[in-house]
């Protein structure tokens, strides 16, 4: 095919050296990770949530039928051991982001968690580590404090292990692929749905294979099994290394915080400049934690600009800046970015400590009901929590394949809701899933009253355990909007040197929502009596339980205003990506793309070079090229355009099939991309940058979705044109 040959020798000096090195470096990295890496990553992942869940659903039952601890204290002893396993998790991210790396930290954090799995299967395997058995639950011997302490010691362990696994996991996972904003919109698939639907297969299996053992066969089995997976994955895990993408940690993030609230304090008194283009920039300090783009300056939280003021005192001798007296941009926007992040973050506490009851509680409720489904077999109470998990299995592709094409036609968004969207909902889902566990608790009171149970705890209420399936199935759902968008939102909105720190927020919230839990459930069984008591230790028949879910869901109520209001405040973080192309997708602050800056001129280009051709032409030319395009892949025929942008934007200009808002004969490129992407569903938008080098400079086009081209002023997945000269 015919190649269009304009400025031949200045093209040979753009593309030459350049693209070799740029196509040595996108060879290499794409040598390493994707799709392939997944088995070795997530087998870790999946064996520890295997595990904590198989011990963690049936952990009520070992606490109160096998260690003999009262109900309220074996409830406590469950929340504060999640809180540990979900607040150590900040531990592991300090010291993957700051020196060790996620790789090392995962197979640290899983030796860890494989001891911690093989004392607890010793203790329940030796006789001398547990209290007598007590079948008739009156008047039994609790574990002595020897028992207890081995119990603790385990738990300890596995929450350390949990700690190194959990923060870098989930991002280690994510560094195997592009996550840039672009390649996320331009996937069918969203890799944080399919990671929570890969850790509610293996808590099914736990809910089902393991908690059958622990109940039916043996708490060694029922442990051992576990115990045993978990150290199989840490070996496979360490076989994909040769395949796995290794970030190389940036340093401390909290030191960088740090720096940068001490360097403010410092120039508290300085005036600051109105112009955001005076604030001291970096790229080759930044370069090691802005590898996929750097954070751009916002209008949000300006007092924190004063660490990036430059002053004379604030470069060394060796014309290195200090660190403790002057930040970059992308520095001081770390900072805000976490600051945004952490009322939404905040607001999962509360949805957590109301959840927390389905592990113990709604646990007790089983216990007491129906369970046989035939005369051999009977449903564990730890059991029913598969509803929960089939519900997460069944809804995430339904999310995916449903939900985000029909939002979609309404929103004009590629992933159909946005992160804080689908934790709003999720929020709303959990206040109805607790009104309808209250509501199911007055029904099962009543039948133990028709039949006179009320004062015989141990004996079965006819009343079938399936009742609490609706409960079960409405916490499901809520987790498949809340838990899975909150840890998109962590991961997408937190700054790239800070994701393993972001992913322990998530845990941390789960850590803090368990310790509130803890404390609602001591005060409310500690001020409502003893005669007629909320909560009571042994007899459940008797308390009101369903008093605590009203209280409850009051306070998610109170939570979800809360949440609308910190959602309708916030405001996305400031990036400019940087593609393997090395392409650079800006993305603003109130989510725009604009061409060349904010403004509606070619200034980006004109601070080093004149324009041959005005900003209006050239919009036109690429708008017009990309056209053209689309109608030949709709024709389904083999691109071939002889296409010169300069002379095709001069003759076609009055006849251009785009019509734009003008001002001057100058288009505003928000409004250009916003008419392309109307016109073409979402599936031609297209971000730009401009490349300058020693003699000219080139404005970049870049589409969505790839198209096949052979013209030298077209490639695969956008095209360029000289810009300026």
């Amino acid at each position: 095919m015919e190649k269009v040959k304009v400025e031949k020798k200045m093209t040979d000096i753009n593309i030459g050296d350049n693209q070799e090195k740029k196509n040595d470096v996108n060879v290499k990295q794409k040598q390493l990770g994707g799709v392939r890496t997944m088995p070795f990553i997530l087998a870790n992942e999946v064996c520890d949530r295997f595990a904590g869940v198989g011990f963690h659903a049936n952990m009520m039952t070992y606490l109160t039928q096998v260690l003999n601890l009262p109900l309220v204290k074996a409830s406590n002893t469950i929340s504060n051991f999640g809180g540990t396993s979900s607040f150590t998790p900040i531990i592991g991210a300090f010291v993957a982001d700051s020196f060790l790396g996620r790789y090392w930290t995962i197979i640290i954090g899983s030796i860890i968690y494989v001891l911690g799995m093989v004392t607890i299967t010793i203790s329940a395997v030796l006789p001398h580590l547990r209290p007598p058995p007590c079948p008739t639950q009156e008047n039994c011997q609790e574990a002595s404090n020897t028992q207890l302490w081995v119990l603790y010691i385990a738990l300890l362990l596995t929450s350390l292990g949990t700690g190194g696994i959990r923060p870098c996991v989930v991002t280690f996972a994510a560094d195997q692929f592009d996550m840039t904003k672009s390649k996320i919109e331009s996937r069918s698939w969203n890799f944080f749905n399919w990671y929570y639907f890969c850790m509610a297969v293996a808590s099914l299996l736990a809910l089902t294979v393991v908690v059958y053992i622990q109940d039916n066969i043996g708490w060694g089995w029922g442990l051992g099994i576990p115990t045993i997976a978990m150290g199989l994955s840490l070996v496979a895990f360490i076989l994909g290394a040769p395949l796995y993408k290794k970030i190389k940690p940036g340093g401390s993030p909290f030191v960088r915080v740090t720096q940068v609230i001490v360097a403010a304090v410092r120039k508290r008194k300085v005036v600051k400049s109105a112009e955001s283009s005076a604030l001291y920039e970096n790229r080759e300090l930044d370069a090691g934690i802005s590898i996929n783009g750097r954070l751009l300056h916002s209008n949000q939280f300006k007092w924190f600009d004063r660490a990036a003021i430059l002053s004379n005192s604030d470069i060394n001798g060796s014309k290195q800046p200090n660190l403790w007296r002057l930040a970059t941009v992308h520095r001081v926007e770390e900072l805000k970015t976490i600051i945004r992040m952490l009322p939404i973050w905040a607001a999962a506490i509360l949805l957590v400590a109301s959840q927390s009851h389905l592990n113990s509680f709604t646990l007790q409720q089983a216990r007491s009901m129906d369970r046989q489904l035939s005369p051999s077999f009977q449903i564990p109470p730890a059991t029913m929590s598969i509803f929960t998990t089939l519900t997460v299995l069944i809804a995430l592709p339904l999310y995916e394949r449903l939900f985000v094409p029909f939002s979609r036609i309404f929103t004009k968004n590629p992933t159909g809701i946005t992160c804080l969207q689908r934790m709003g909902i999720g929020f709303s889902i959990n206040i109805f899933a607790t009104i309808v566990s209250a509501v199911i608790e007055i029904k099962r009171k009543g039948v133990a009253a028709d039949h006179d149970l009320l004062d015989k705890p141990t004996l079965v209420i006819p009343i079938s355990v399936f009742w609490l399936v609706p409960q079960y199935c409405l916490h499901g759902l809520a987790e498949v909007f809340m838990s899975v968008g909150h840890l998109e939102f962590l991961y997408d909105q937190s700054p790239e040197s800070m994701r393993s720190t972001a992913i322990a927020l998530y845990w941390i919230a789960i850590a803090i929502g368990n310790y509130v839990s803890t404390l609602m459930v001591s005060l409310v069984h500690k001020y409502t009596g003893e005669a007629r008591n909320w909560l009571p230790d042994r007899n459940l028949n008797r308390g009101k339980l369903e008093n605590y879910y009203w209280l409850v869901t009051g306070v998610q109520v109170v939570n979800l205003i809360y949440y609308v209001i910190c959602a309708w405040f916030y405001k996305y973080k400031p990036i400019e990506e940087i593609s393997e192309n090395i392409d650079v997708d800006v993305e603003s602050a109130d989510n725009r793309k604009p061409l060349l800056g904010d403004g509606e001129d070619c200034r980006e280009v004109e601070m080093n070079k004149q324009p041959c051709v005005s900003i209006c032409d050239d919009i036109k030319a690429a708008l017009e090229g990309l056209n053209l395009m689309l109608e030949e892949k709709e024709k389904g025929a083999k691109i071939n355009l002889d296409f010169s942008p300069r002379a095709r934007a001069k003759k076609k200009r009055k006849s251009f099939s785009l019509t734009f808002k003008t001002f001057e004969d100058v288009i505003s490129p928000q409004y250009a991309i916003q008419m392309l992407s109307e016109l073409t569903g979402g599936n031609a938008s297209i971000s730009t940058s401009v490349w300058q080098n020693q003699m000219w400079a080139t404005q970049v086009y870049k589409y969505k979705t790839t198209i096949v081209v052979d013209i030298r002023w077209f490639r695969g997945d956008g095209f360029w044109t000289p810009a300026a000269m």
